[in-house]
């Protein structure tokens, strides 16, 4: 598929992002930072795609986030030298590539309790230093210490810790939880500043927070990678409406064995089993009744039982990922397009595990 083509000429299922849609989430996200006065970090694990996050950067955004160290391994090679790191760090592997990264980029992690700590400090205690934050537990019910007195405990235990900086507090927040999550904060900070342990960084996230960011005064950063493409997921939480949704995937109707079945030729490898709360896998675009009701490796099974304009056999039709995350991660490329003109394609060079 060449530039200049039609994305109707492209073989289904692909993903496909509309340019100026992917343009305008940039532009108004960090607008909206740049108003209430706060550093924007976008989590790249939305595109994996260098070339996304330079304009991100380009847009004004500080640094970036990522998920893996062969995610910052990429983005390092790239160019990129204000690297966080929110999750923790494990084993001789990691520890021995987070080093060699460690003297590539201006590198931070996270850790939410002793032994991850033990660990880096043990490893980078005869190197350069590294900058650590404590992750928070502010409702979301995953990583993180449980209680303000812990998060203050493990901080004191990272500026102690040869090799290590303490940098500051993370978390990534349940949604709609602004207040638990300054109350948390606010309290970590003024334990903190009672210990005499100064802590540059407080960083909020999630792209479902998004423009809820100032109802945490306390933060100084947040951290978003959805927003770039948005999804379904995304119009759910009241982030954003199905127009600014850049990300679709394209698919082909290839049977309708009954009058309320119809089959597609994107699976679960092209628009994945996570559901996101959803009863069905996706949005049908101009079939609002049809319900992508099941998913196996290269079929999507869609219920038109309750649809009144039903699809043809061969009609292109396009989909709204319920996460599009996963879907990016589901391809080794991306296919951009303005009014339906493809513009470029990117590889994911992020995507998968880099040996």
């Amino acid at each position: 598929m060449c530039v200049g083509h039609s994305i109707h000429e492209l073989l289904t299922p692909v993903a496909v992002i509309d340019e100026d849609v992917m343009a305008t989430n940039i532009k108004v996200a960090q607008e909206y930072f740049d108003r209430i006065g706060r550093d924007f970090r976008p989590h790249i694990k939305t595109h994996k795609i260098p070339a996304l996050a330079m304009a991100q950067v380009a847009a004004g955004a500080k640094g970036i986030n990522c998920q893996k160290i062969s995610e910052a391994e990429v983005f390092a090679e790239a160019g990129f030298n204000d690297i966080l790191i929110t999750f923790n760090m494990l084993g001789r592997a990691r520890l021995d590539r987070l080093k060699i990264l460690n003297t590539r980029t201006d590198l931070k992690v996270v850790a939410d309790n002793d032994i991850v700590v033990d660990g880096l400090s043990q490893a980078f205690q005869d190197t350069q230093m590294l900058k650590v934050l404590v992750e928070c537990d502010t409702g979301a019910g995953r990583n993180g210490v449980q209680t303000p007195a812990a998060a203050a405990d493990l901080a004191r235990r990272i500026a102690d810790a040869p090799g290590l900086r303490f940098q500051g507090l993370m978390t990534y927040p349940k949604p709609s939880t602004e207040a638990a999550v300054e109350a948390f904060f606010s309290e970590t900070l003024a334990l903190l500043t009672e210990a005499g342990i100064e802590c540059p960084v407080v960083s909020h996230g999630g792209s479902p927070s998004l423009y809820d960011s100032d109802l945490v005064p306390s933060a100084t950063e947040h951290r978003a990678g959805t927003y770039i493409f948005n999804d379904r997921s995304m119009v759910r939480a009241g982030m954003c409406d199905f127009d600014d949704c850049a990300m679709h995937v394209l698919a082909t109707v290839v049977s309708r064995p009954t009058e309320t079945r119809a089959v597609l030729d994107a699976g679960s490898k092209a628009l994945t089993s996570d559901l996101l709360g959803f009863s069905d896998h996706g949005l049908l675009v101009g079939y609002p009744d049809a319900s992508i009701a099941a998913l196996s490796e290269e079929h999507a099974v869609v219920d038109l039982s309750r649809s009144d304009r039903k699809p043809d056999i061969g009609e292109r039709v396009r989909i709204i990922p319920n996460h599009t995350c996963v879907v990016s991660n589901l391809f080794d490329k991306l296919v951009f397009h303005r009014n339906g003109v493809v513009t470029r394609i990117e590889p994911v060079a992020a995507r998968g595990q880099v040996v």
